[in-house]
């Protein structure tokens, strides 16, 4: 006698017992209440009010039951009376009356049910089966997806990303509100910013001036911040995300498409420190020059800053990383340098040209503004006809480079201008322009027009308030006292494991810098 047989587990009881198994799965669904719902927007006129928002075609299981209720929202977009013989009539219109199940079944479904009482609380019911089915559906695609060999597993996962936030936004409306709520939360609003003396509403830029003028950065917002080449672009979104990180302790992003990470945070060493760039390049720095770096950057290392210097980033890519930077660090801001070095979807990159691939990627950062509620500073480049323009050479929005989509789909466009680059030694005023730097807000969605002067500080790569009493040495006057090595011999050194934060495979993570001041002569490695 064999084994299967004699073993209970394969027992002619057993294997009825596993039966129902065999017959796979059926999709969730709620027909009984489609039924009843149909039945009862056929009997009260009203009740089609009370869950045209919550109800779609699509959420219907059951064919018939799409078709009728396709029909009623026919008769309610042009004002027809919604009842058993109208409906009835549309079907017959619509030619799918014999799809519906003939008027038979459609008089049949308003015995269904006795009123329209309870059919809001049915059509939820009705929204949360359909969307269980769309997860499923989607699930199903996936996985499909996964085991082929040609699929691009970061564009898969951006699609499953995607989808997923598209069924959330397509079936979680928010609903209307009655004054009475609206002033309330108002009001609570109000209460809470009494206490920002400030007046800031977003993330703080740093700048009392321009804070004054934009209130911060604000939720959702996408912001493009041009200039020609040498004005100074990143060292003003270098010195944003410090004040920002270090400041106010607001976690920031920044993706350099340009330069390294290890380049961007000597500059902010920099910046931080009050060292002369060129020394930081060279790492040419006196054993003071270590402590002074030392101490003056020790918050600087605590900073919630994150950097990514991914060459060539894609649309997707970046859309993933800052799902995942918001997930896990909730960012507050985003900074992308540049625009033009991005590139765009690879299914739609090679159809366009670069014009229409640009437009692409400013309506993907705007979504992604959105989507995380964050501001997203993007830096731009302009064209050259800033250059071969006379006068002041001011820039203006027309020269935003390659795509007036970029225009449109910001909600605020600031330029960077320095006159003394263009040997500009006086303002209209008959002021100095020498290390000062214009930020010119072209467009303001949310607010007024203005120009905003600040310090530029080239040697610290830096921007600062235009009246900061702390701002720029002379040339020939010393950065330090004679006596700060003596003031600073107790100083500790940066905490170990409290560094910026790097997501790039490029990086060399200072995380042990406890020695920094036992080897002053050495160089700077991160």
């Amino acid at each position: 006698m064999t084994e299967k047989s004699t073993n209970p587990r394969y027992s002619r009881k057993n294997q009825n017992s596993s039966a129902p198994n065999m017959l796979g799965k059926v999709p969730p669904q709620a027909v009984d209440l489609e039924e009843a719902v149909l039945g009862a927007l056929m009997l009260e006129k009203d009740a089609l009010t009370n869950v045209i928002d919550i109800l779609k075609v699509e959420s219907f299981y059951k064919d018939a039951h799409k078709v009728i209720f396709q029909a009623i929202l026919d008769l309610f977009t042009d004002s027809q009376p919604i009842d058993l013989l109208t409906v009835t009539n549309q079907l017959r219109r619509n030619g799918a009356l014999e799809i519906a199940g003939g008027a038979f079944y459609v008089t049949e479904l308003t015995s269904k049910v006795a009123s329209a009482a309870n059919i809001e609380y049915h059509a939820r019911i009705i929204t949360e089966q359909s969307i269980k089915r769309e997860m499923i559906r989607i699930s199903s695609e996936i996985q499909k997806d996964a085991y082929e060999d040609t699929t691009d597993v970061f564009e898969l996962l951006d699609k499953m990303e995607q989808s997923l936030f598209e069924i959330s936004e397509k079936n979680i409306r928010k609903n209307y509100s009655d004054m009475k709520s609206i002033m309330r939360e108002a009001i609570i609003e109000l209460e809470s910013r009494r206490d920002q003396k400030d007046g800031l509403t977003g993330v703080p830029s740093g700048f009392t001036a321009l804070d004054r003028v934009t209130s911060g950065w604000q939720k959702s917002d996408l912001v493009i911040i041009a200039a020609r080449p040498a004005m100074g672009k990143t060292a003003f979104v270098l010195s944003v995300l410090r004040n920002a990180a270090v400041d106010h302790n607001k976690p920031v992003a920044i993706f350099s498409l340009e330069m390294s990470s290890v380049q961007l945070v000597n500059r902010l060493i920099s910046s931080e420190a009050e060292l002369d760039s060129e020394k930081i390049k060279k790492g040419s720095l006196e054993e003071h020059e270590w402590a002074q770096l030392v101490h003056k950057t020790a918050k600087l290392s605590k900073a919630p800053l994150f950097v990514d210097d991914t060459p060539a980033l894609s649309i997707l890519e970046l859309r993933a990383k800052c799902r995942k930077l918001k997930a896990q660090h909730d960012i507050q801001m985003i900074v992308i340098d540049y625009l033009q070095l991005m590139s765009g979807d690879s299914k739609g990159g090679g159809g366009g040209n670069r014009e229409q691939e640009i437009a692409s990627i400013s309506r993907a950062l705007k979504k992604i503004a959105k989507e995380l509620s964050v501001p997203v500073i993007a830096l731009s480049q302009l064209s050259r006809a800033v250059e071969t323009r006379g006068g002041d050479k001011r820039p203006q929005l027309s020269d935003l480079r390659e795509s007036g989509a970029i225009e449109q789909d910001a909600d605020m466009v600031m330029f960077l201008y320095r006159p003394e680059y263009y040997g500009i030694t006086e303002d209209e005023e008959h002021n100095s322009t020498q290390g000062v730097g214009e930020v010119i807000i072209a467009k303001h969605r949310n607010g007024s027009l203005d120009t905003v002067k600040l310090r530029f500080i080239g040697r610290y790569t830096k921007f600062q308030d235009l009246d900061h009493f702390g701002g720029a040495p002379a040339v020939n006057q010393p950065i330090y006292g004679s006596n700060f090595s003596k003031q600073s011999s107790g100083i500790s050194s940066f905490d170990s494991g409290q560094t910026i934060k790097m997501q790039s495979k490029a990086n060399n993570d200072f995380d042990d810098t406890d020695d920094l001041l036992n080897r002053p002569n050495s160089p700077i490695d991160f």
